[in-house]
């Protein structure tokens, strides 16, 4: 595969930076995939990775280690994972080219 699953800003890799120096030291890097359910019917998942699965893609970027599950690599492709801190709230924001509809939240999303 020439194109990377996902890109990250500077913004996204700077807290995940910051997320691993808070996580368990068997944590490797950040796990992210997608899963059914959300108003536009899928969502957005992350969680601590502590060994490389299967088939999962391995993107190195900025320092940061970010491992794709397989089963969400196609809903991933070209997406631009970014991280946006406003006065209330502050998260990760996914730019997917993927997506044809996102609910108004903004949790999930439909390709």
């Amino acid at each position: 595969m020439s194109e990377q699953v996902i890109k990250l800003t500077k913004n996204a890799a700077e807290r995940i930076k910051k997320i691993m120096s808070n996580a368990e030291n068997s944590a490797i890097g950040v796990r992210i995939g997608v899963k059914s359910g959300g108003c536009a019917g899928m969502s957005y998942i992350m969680e601590y990775a502590k060994e490389v699965r299967s088939n999962e893609e391995v993107i190195d970027d900025k320092g940061v280690k970010v491992l794709i599950d397989p089963k969400a690599i196609m809903y991933l492709l070209g997406t631009e994972m970014d991280y946006k801190k406003e006065k209330f709230s502050s998260q990760f924001v996914f730019k997917n080219p993927n997506e044809t509809e996102r609910c108004g939240c903004g949790e999930s999303f439909k390709v």
